[in-house]
């Protein structure tokens, strides 16, 4: 096993040299004596064989091999850094993972900003994020895949808070054939036509919430092609309607007029699935979802 002849401590000195200007000026910022330094440099420069300063009047400037090693060791140091700030962050029981299952009904600027505010406080922990349809958050809570769950509805054996509603509407595009009738629908109508719905992502417990029983029904996994299945006109759907302003602004999806039914609702729940043994990351996560729903603030992006 080959050992390296310099070490990080060699190389912070050299680092410190340059950015302070000097010898004197870096034995001062390194609390060491000047004599300490100068030894350390001139050691690393006889065991690489590699002169890596020079004196430019009284100022140290770095020669260019010298520039190529600092840069690669200015790497090496920074990783260094991150590793025992790692080390601080286990030993205070920061998880170094923590797993979020979200329901795709949980509007995504509201997640977005949760993240947003999370990445500074976890800067050494990886986050797992499943984004889920109806039962999917449940199998993940039940399978113990992740350590919070957004729900829409609380499984067996957990407790949840409610995070907000979800109110979901009946719409088509304007000239699809049921809003060509020009009067109140009746499920009859609504069951000679093309229902679109997203399939469960759960196995466990798989669930049809809103689904007519309909033989003219078409299920597809993604919300997203689900929406845009019906803006051109391809069936009809209830639909989240924090999530389609745009379209109906723009008048690509239309109210159908239903005599009963026309809305529904649906609430989304906050899961933290080992409350009592979770850690500092996850409760972290946790109560920042809380706020910024509560908040419901919703910050633009970096580059606006």
């Amino acid at each position: 096993m080959k050992i390296p002849r310099s070490t990080l401590e060699q190389w912070q000195v050299l680092q410190a040299i340059v950015e302070c200007g000097g010898y004197a000026q870096a034995a001062e910022a390194l609390h060491r004596s000047q004599s300490s330094v100068s030894y350390m440099v001139a050691k690393l420069q006889e065991q690489l064989g590699v002169e890596l300063l020079e004196i430019d009047g009284r100022r140290a400037r770095l020669t260019k091999n010298g520039e190529a090693l600092l840069a690669k060791a200015r790497e090496l140091l920074g990783d260094a850094f991150q590793l025992e700030q790692l080390a601080t962050s286990l030993a205070e029981g920061w998880e170094p993972q923590v797993g979020i299952a979200v329901d795709s009904l949980f509007p995504v600027e509201l997640l977005v900003q949760v993240l947003r505010a999370f990445e500074p406080w976890a800067r050494h922990t990886r986050v797992n994020l499943e984004e889920t349809v109806l039962s999917g958050s449940e199998d993940a809570l039940l399978e113990k895949r992740v350590d919070i769950a957004i729900v829409s509805r609380v499984p067996p054996g957990f407790l949840g808070d409610v995070l907000m509603d979800i109110e979901f509407v009946a719409v088509a595009h304007p000239c699809h054939p049921l809003h060509a009738l020009g009067r109140e629908l009746e499920v009859d109508d609504l069951s000679r036509n093309l229902h679109i719905v997203v399939r469960d992502s759960g196995t466990l417990n798989p669930r049809d919430h809103g689904w007519l029983s309909s033989n003219q029904r078409w299920s597809v996994t993604s919300p997203h092609t689900r929406l845009e299945m019906i803006c051109s006109g391809l069936g009809f759907g209830w639909l989240p309607e924090h999530k389609i302003q745009t379209q109906l602004e723009q008048g690509l999806l239309k109210p159908l007029p239903l005599r009963v039914g026309q809305r529904r609702k649906l609430s989304l729940s906050l899961i933290v699935a080992n409350p009592e043994v979770a850690g500092p990351a996850t409760c972290r996560l946790a109560n920042l979802i809380r706020t910024v729903v509560k908040d419901g603030i919703v910050h633009r992006p970096l580059c606006e």
